[in-house]
């Protein structure tokens, strides 16, 4: 797996095991940036990664220009495997990882993030768990890679697009409604 854009481009990324995670396709990573950065400014922009799984999602945001990523994996084997790779990268960067459990993370986290990624294992039931976990926490677009029915009543979605059988869903909270 290699970062597919910005100053890491190319850098080759160790997978976690595929029986346990399930990493972002590149072709849908290019994408998800892509869209972002005709929306948002990349500089001086936070970026957190709800579900780290390979963490390639964090890596991408910070090769891209994000100013801080914070990534969470609540699996300890698969968080050794992301540690290991970010080793390479936060010497100089605003780059960090927890372990633990995602919804309980986000409840307790002081901070806002400009983009936050929810990409839980699908067909968890979690999606809606996890967009309150972040309601405090969101200051800008959230992200949802899912394959299944998402209830967003309280959200404005910006676009969606579908890969094969899944779908990414960019939304903003409703008071935050763009003009």
């Amino acid at each position: 797996m290699n970062i597919t854009a910005g100053k890491y481009k190319g850098q080759k990324i160790t997978a976690p095991d595929k029986n346990i995670t399930r990493p972002t396709l590149s072709k849908v990573r290019m994408s998800v940036f892509n869209t972002l950065q005709a929306i948002v400014d990349f500089e001086g922009a936070s970026f957190l990664d709800m579900y780290a799984g390979s963490g390639i999602m964090g890596l991408e945001a910070l090769s891209r220009g994000f100013s801080k990523v914070v990534s969470i994996e609540k699996n300890k084997k698969v968080y050794n495997v992301i540690k290991s790779n970010f080793k390479k990268y936060e010497k100089d960067n605003d780059l960090k990882l927890i372990l633990g459990d995602s919804l309980k993370i986000c409840e307790k986290i002081n901070e806002k993030f400009n983009i936050i990624y929810i990409d839980p294992p699908y067909f968890s039931g979690i999606y809606e768990a996890s967009l309150c976990a972040v309601s405090n926490i969101a200051n800008g677009i959230i992200i949802l890679e899912h394959v299944t029915e998402v209830d967003l009543s309280n959200y404005n979605v910006l676009k969606q697009k579908k890969y094969g059988d899944k779908f990414i869903t960019f939304i903003i909270k409703d008071k935050e409604k763009r003009r």
